[in-house]
């Protein structure tokens, strides 16, 4: 049966916020195919998130090159199901993807070179079946690659067609103001930086928040649940099933524990609020104008139901932002 998109989808469902100063608008929340959509995941699970994000006004699809496990296989789902679903609206969506990580063996297969992110471009279209992506991401700075040689290889994404826009990830606030300059200088601004932030990783607002603003690049934040740390998970300790009870991944009981008291009060504070925390975390985030979208995982419709139901409350007053600071220091 072929997919027909909800026909109210863009009746105020979801903010669409400028990004930047350029002429292109993200919904408030987009989603992340990090993780949940690889190949040892339920391709149909997946395939329902990704139509229900749709049918509420979710326009904005990100992955990378080593999206899975294994890597590739998002990208590889996700032109399925592009194939199946979302041809017929390609004009709609914005499809992101990035190249940085380590990808392929041998010198060529990660970081910054011109020969790896132009390489890695041509396999993420041939694996998605797409003629361009929207966004284009350096995923990380490299130290030891001239930033002139990547911008480049960005700059050259967008004047051959293969992507519209260009934009960085996970860049420190000088490399991200010297990468402005230089694509400024070629004639493709840069449209975006995709950082990670949350209440627990604020690092973002050590200057390069204002750096983004003087430059007209839109902000993008990844992990906002800090890998799911910011929902009542954790309330009550670390469930045996939980991402921080397995040995391998980015969230770790030694980073858990510390912080139970202040999930704890946080928790708290979204309940005064009709909101779960999850639910708050998320508009936090959004609550500075400088924040174009956030990024979120999800791993099942009602998860992805949830969240999105955060732009229900976007509204914090002086004193809830008050006691959500004295939690957090």
């Amino acid at each position: 049966m072929n997919y027909l998109p909800a026909s109210d989808r863009y009746d105020n469902k979801i903010p669409y916020n400028r990004c930047g100063k350029s002429g292109l608008k993200l919904p408030a929340i987009s989603l992340g195919l990090w993780h949940n959509f690889g190949g040892v995941d339920v391709m149909e699970n997946g395939r329902a998130m990704l139509r229900y994000a749709f049918d509420h006004g979710v326009t904005h699809f990100d992955l990378a090159n080593n999206y899975g496990p294994p890597p590739g296989s998002a990208e590889e789902n996700f032109g399925v199901i592009m194939r199946k679903d979302f041809m017929p609206h390609r004009d709609e969506l914005i499809i992101s993807t990035k190249a940085g990580y380590l990808m392929w063996d041998g010198p060529y297969g990660e970081w910054g070179s011109r020969k790896y992110v132009l390489s890695s471009l041509d396999q993420s279209l041939k694996r998605m079946d797409l003629d361009y992506v929207d966004i284009f991401y350096s995923h990380r700075f490299d130290p030891e690659t001239p930033l002139e040689e990547t911008m480049g290889a960005l700059d050259y994404a967008v004047r051959s067609g293969k992507a519209l826009y260009a934009g960085i990830s996970n860049y420190p606030k000088e490399a991200t103001k010297e990468a402005s300059r230089i694509l400024k200088e070629l004639g493709t601004p840069c449209l975006i930086h995709q950082a990670k932030y949350s209440m627990f990783e604020r690092w973002v607002e050590d200057g390069l928040t204002d750096t983004l603003e003087e430059e007209g690049i839109g902000l993008i934040a990844f992990s906002p649940l800090a890998q799911g740390l910011l929902t009542d998970r954790y309330l009550h300790g670390i469930p045996e099933d939980s991402r921080a009870a397995k040995s391998w991944g980015f969230l770790q009981k030694d980073a858990v524990e510390p912080a139970l008291e202040k999930v704890r009060k946080l928790n708290q504070l979204a309940e005064k609020r009709g909101q779960s925390l999850a639910q708050m975390a998320i508009v936090w985030l959004l609550r500075d104008p400088r924040t174009t979208s956030v990024l979120i995982g999800s791993s099942s419709v009602k998860q992805l139901q949830n969240n999105l139901s955060a732009l229900k409350n976007l509204e914090f007053s002086e004193s809830e932002l008050n006691q959500i600071e004295k939690i957090l220091k």
